[in-house]
């Protein structure tokens, strides 16, 4: 490669859906819809479990951080997917397609390993339930939670690190609605055999991995509380099974996308959609519809808002009064 042809390429056009305006309409109101819904339900968790008292426990503060990510997964590609969907020339700088990738694997590696974190509360929770309170104390809490998101810092400049001096200078289409690494690196003007199996290995087969793990702990989980019979155990039983859907919702696209990523196939977009709208949509639905002490501290929190406006109505001065 000559000096001169490197980073010709200062923008990237993505090709997104489709040029269809009736097909544009439907999925312009199917993700709005979702997204709306997405951020409203994640952020009512969060506000749930920030002001229940009733909820403030290691569990509930890993639900309301995993909640927290959500919104930010929804965030990030979701809002110019959107925004594109009537836009003739869907176009992202490169700059700003290294910035999504960069928050898009922060993110991501993140909610990894808090749902490791996950599955380690509930094993103390039902196994040493005597030793629960004093193991996830708030201190460890905390603590996992900055491993968490430290982790997934690493992981993601660990992947940007090899592809941020790429150089560009051949077609900029980019068959997608976001920028992400598999097809970001086949634009690349430089043989990528090593970089795809970097990708490969850092997401791939780290997702995979994870994915496994996590499924064995849930069975190994699973099995100890079959050999009980109180409610607790029916109690600890539901919760865990809201856990796995959300591990098989986040892990199952990760793992289709990254672990055959090249060549990139058609269904990705579709699987990027149910990463990026679709399951920080059902993360609240399954966590709340499953859990009675969610609904019941949701009610409460609905209660206590309704009792304030309505005061707030009554005591408002009245200007009438003087005619």
């Amino acid at each position: 490669m000559d000096g001169r042809n490197h980073s010709v390429v200062s923008e990237f056009l993505l090709l997104g859906f489709t040029c269809s305006l009736e097909i544009q309409i439907l999925l312009f109101l199917f993700f709005t819809t979702f997204y709306i819904a997405s951020m409203l339900g994640n952020l009512l968790i969060v506000l749930t479990i920030i002001s229940d008292h009733h909820l403030h426990s290691p569990m509930y503060f890993l639900l309301a951080n995993l909640s927290f990510i959500d919104t930010g997964v929804s965030s990030i590609a979701t809002p110019k997917m959107i925004y594109d969907l009537f836009r003739k020339h869907k176009v992202i700088s490169l700059k700003g397609c290294i910035t999504q990738m960069f928050f898009i694997h922060t993110v991501g590696g993140t909610e990894m390993v808090l749902l490791i974190v996950m599955a380690c509360d509930r094993y103390i929770a039902i196994c040493k339930p005597l030793h629960y309170l004093t193991i996830m104390s708030s201190k460890t809490c905390i603590s996992l939670l900055a491993a968490s998101w430290t982790i997934g810092l690493i992981h993601s400049v660990a992947q940007l690190a090899f592809v941020v001096n790429l150089p560009f200078c051949g077609s900029n289409k980019m068959d997608s609605f976001y920028c992400d690494f598999p097809r970001f690196i086949k634009l690349a003007c430089i043989d990528t055999y090593r970089l795809e199996f970097l990708v490969t290995a850092n997401s791939g087969f780290i997702s995979m991995g994870t994915f496994f793990i996590l499924i064995l702990s849930y069975i190994f989980i699973l099995v100890t509380v079959r050999k009980h019979s109180s409610g607790g155990s029916s109690k600890a039983l539901s919760t865990l099974s809201a856990h796995i859907t959300v591990v098989v919702l986040f892990f199952g696209p990760c793992i289709v996308v990254y672990v055959w990523p090249f060549p990139t196939l058609p269904i990705d977009k579709f699987l990027a959609i149910f990463d990026a709208l679709i399951t920080p949509f059902m993360n609240p639905v399954i966590y709340t519809f499953r859990n009675k002490e969610m609904k019941v501290a949701m009610r409460r929190l609905f209660i206590k808002a309704f009792s304030f406006r309505n005061s707030s109505f009554i005591n408002r001065p009245r200007n009438s009064e003087s005619f």
